[in-house]
Protein backbone atom coordinates (compact mmCIF):
# COMPACT_ATOMS: atom_id res chain seq x y z
CA UNK A 1 0.00 0.00 0.00
CA UNK A 2 1.36 3.43 -0.77
CA UNK A 3 1.59 5.36 1.78
CA UNK A 4 0.13 9.07 1.18
CA UNK A 5 -0.20 12.30 2.94
CA UNK A 6 -1.89 15.52 2.44
CA UNK A 7 -0.12 18.87 2.67
CA UNK A 8 -2.97 21.59 3.08
CA UNK A 9 -2.39 25.01 3.08
CA UNK A 10 -3.81 28.75 1.65
CA UNK A 11 0.25 29.43 0.26
CA UNK A 12 -0.25 32.95 0.28
CA UNK A 13 2.18 32.71 -1.02
CA UNK A 14 4.33 29.62 -0.88
CA UNK A 15 7.54 30.18 1.55
CA UNK A 16 10.68 28.85 1.93
CA UNK A 17 9.26 27.40 4.97
CA UNK A 18 6.27 25.46 3.17
CA UNK A 19 8.68 23.63 0.92
CA UNK A 20 10.85 22.68 3.29
CA UNK A 21 7.99 20.77 5.12
CA UNK A 22 7.32 19.66 2.12
CA UNK A 23 10.68 18.12 1.87
CA UNK A 24 10.51 16.52 5.20
CA UNK A 25 7.36 15.17 4.81
CA UNK A 26 8.32 13.62 1.51
CA UNK A 27 11.05 11.92 3.33
CA UNK A 28 8.00 9.96 5.33
CA UNK A 29 5.73 9.00 2.53
CA UNK A 30 5.86 7.70 -0.77
CA UNK A 31 3.33 10.17 -2.11
CA UNK A 32 3.01 13.83 -0.91
CA UNK A 33 -0.19 15.63 -2.30
CA UNK A 34 0.21 19.57 -1.57
CA UNK A 35 -3.24 20.84 -1.26
CA UNK A 36 -3.87 24.17 -2.00
CA UNK A 37 -7.36 25.63 -0.21
CA UNK A 38 -9.96 27.72 -1.80
CA UNK A 39 -11.45 29.42 0.92
CA UNK A 40 -14.30 31.65 0.60
CA UNK A 41 -14.27 33.49 3.47
CA UNK A 42 -10.21 34.48 3.52
CA UNK A 43 -9.38 37.08 0.33
CA UNK A 44 -6.09 36.23 -0.93
CA UNK A 45 -3.77 38.51 -2.44
CA UNK A 46 -2.87 35.67 -4.93
CA UNK A 47 -5.58 33.77 -6.95
CA UNK A 48 -5.89 29.89 -6.43
CA UNK A 49 -4.72 29.34 -9.87
CA UNK A 50 -1.61 31.62 -9.13
CA UNK A 51 -1.22 30.18 -6.14
CA UNK A 52 -1.15 26.70 -7.64
CA UNK A 53 1.56 27.95 -10.66
CA UNK A 54 4.04 29.18 -8.03
CA UNK A 55 4.21 25.48 -6.47
CA UNK A 56 3.96 23.70 -9.87
CA UNK A 57 6.86 25.81 -10.71
CA UNK A 58 8.83 25.52 -7.20
CA UNK A 59 8.15 21.37 -6.27
CA UNK A 60 5.93 20.24 -9.34
CA UNK A 61 9.18 18.63 -10.34
CA UNK A 62 9.66 16.73 -7.53
CA UNK A 63 9.52 13.04 -7.42
CA UNK A 64 6.73 12.29 -4.79
CA UNK A 65 4.93 15.51 -5.27
CA UNK A 66 1.91 16.05 -6.55
CA UNK A 67 0.17 19.79 -6.13
CA UNK A 68 -4.05 19.86 -6.15
CA UNK A 69 -6.67 22.18 -5.62
CA UNK A 70 -8.91 21.82 -2.54
CA UNK A 71 -12.07 22.75 -2.32
CA UNK A 72 -14.51 21.42 0.69
CA UNK A 73 -13.49 19.06 3.44
CA UNK A 74 -9.48 18.34 4.25
CA UNK A 75 -10.94 14.65 5.06
CA UNK A 76 -13.12 13.78 2.10
CA UNK A 77 -10.57 15.58 0.09
CA UNK A 78 -7.69 12.34 2.05
CA UNK A 79 -10.08 9.74 1.48
CA UNK A 80 -11.27 10.37 -1.96
CA UNK A 81 -7.21 10.86 -2.48
CA UNK A 82 -6.86 7.41 -0.50
CA UNK A 83 -4.56 9.66 1.87
CA UNK A 84 -3.81 8.34 5.26
CA UNK A 85 -2.24 11.66 7.14
CA UNK A 86 -2.53 14.89 6.94
CA UNK A 87 0.67 17.03 7.20
CA UNK A 88 0.49 20.05 9.14
CA UNK A 89 3.66 22.45 10.14
CA UNK A 90 4.20 24.10 12.87
CA UNK A 91 6.26 27.12 13.96
CA UNK A 92 6.02 27.73 17.53
CA UNK A 93 3.57 26.82 20.44
CA UNK A 94 1.14 29.46 19.48
CA UNK A 95 0.20 27.75 16.37
CA UNK A 96 -0.54 24.15 18.67
CA UNK A 97 -4.07 25.22 19.71
CA UNK A 98 -5.32 25.89 16.46
CA UNK A 99 -3.98 22.98 14.88
CA UNK A 100 -4.61 20.39 18.04
CA UNK A 101 -8.29 21.42 17.90
CA UNK A 102 -8.40 20.67 13.75
CA UNK A 103 -6.85 17.66 14.08
CA UNK A 104 -8.81 16.40 16.33
CA UNK A 105 -11.99 17.70 14.43
CA UNK A 106 -10.84 15.73 11.45
CA UNK A 107 -10.50 12.40 13.56
CA UNK A 108 -13.58 13.04 14.76
CA UNK A 109 -14.54 13.48 11.00
CA UNK A 110 -12.69 10.58 9.78
CA UNK A 111 -10.60 8.43 12.29
CA UNK A 112 -8.80 6.56 9.12
CA UNK A 113 -6.90 9.95 8.62
CA UNK A 114 -3.90 10.86 10.93
CA UNK A 115 -2.06 14.00 11.47
CA UNK A 116 1.00 14.74 11.66
CA UNK A 117 3.19 17.66 12.42
CA UNK A 118 6.71 18.78 11.39
CA UNK A 119 8.35 21.19 12.53
CA UNK A 120 10.16 23.06 9.87
CA UNK A 121 14.09 24.48 9.94
CA UNK A 122 14.64 26.45 12.97
CA UNK A 123 15.61 29.08 10.40
CA UNK A 124 11.88 29.60 9.06
CA UNK A 125 10.03 28.79 12.62
CA UNK A 126 9.36 32.43 12.88
CA UNK A 127 8.03 32.52 8.83
CA UNK A 128 4.32 32.98 7.45
CA UNK A 129 2.83 34.20 4.52
CA UNK A 130 1.02 36.91 6.15
CA UNK A 131 4.17 38.50 7.66
CA UNK A 132 6.05 37.71 4.70
CA UNK A 133 3.35 39.70 2.70
CA UNK A 134 3.58 42.91 5.50
CA UNK A 135 7.14 43.24 5.01
CA UNK A 136 6.69 43.20 1.39
CA UNK A 137 3.94 45.91 1.35
CA UNK A 138 5.76 48.09 3.54
CA UNK A 139 8.55 48.18 0.96
CA UNK A 140 11.01 45.32 3.11
CA UNK A 141 12.88 42.58 1.05
CA UNK A 142 11.32 39.31 1.16
CA UNK A 143 13.82 37.29 -1.35
CA UNK A 144 15.16 35.37 1.41
CA UNK A 145 11.86 33.97 2.30
CA UNK A 146 9.95 32.59 -0.44
CA UNK A 147 11.48 31.03 -3.72
CA UNK A 148 12.85 33.68 -6.57
CA UNK A 149 9.98 33.67 -9.08
CA UNK A 150 7.25 34.10 -5.94
CA UNK A 151 9.27 36.84 -4.90
CA UNK A 152 9.39 38.44 -7.81
CA UNK A 153 5.38 38.08 -8.15
CA UNK A 154 5.00 39.38 -5.00
CA UNK A 155 6.40 42.69 -5.63
CA UNK A 156 4.87 42.69 -8.47
CA UNK A 157 1.50 42.26 -7.35
CA UNK A 158 1.72 44.81 -4.74
CA UNK A 159 3.66 47.19 -7.15
CA UNK A 160 0.26 47.19 -9.45
CA UNK A 161 -1.93 47.57 -6.14
CA UNK A 162 0.06 50.66 -5.26
CA UNK A 163 -0.37 52.19 -9.07
CA UNK A 164 -3.80 51.29 -8.79
CA UNK A 165 -3.97 48.73 -11.64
Amino acid sequence: MIRRAIYPGSFDPVTNGHLDVVDRARKLFDEVIVAVAHNDQKHPLFTLEERLDFLRSTIGKLDKVEIAPLNGLLVNFAVARQATAVIRGLRAVSDFEFEFQMALMNRKLEATVETIFLMPKEEYTYLSSRIVKEIARLGGEVGEFLPAPVAQALRAKLNSERSGQ
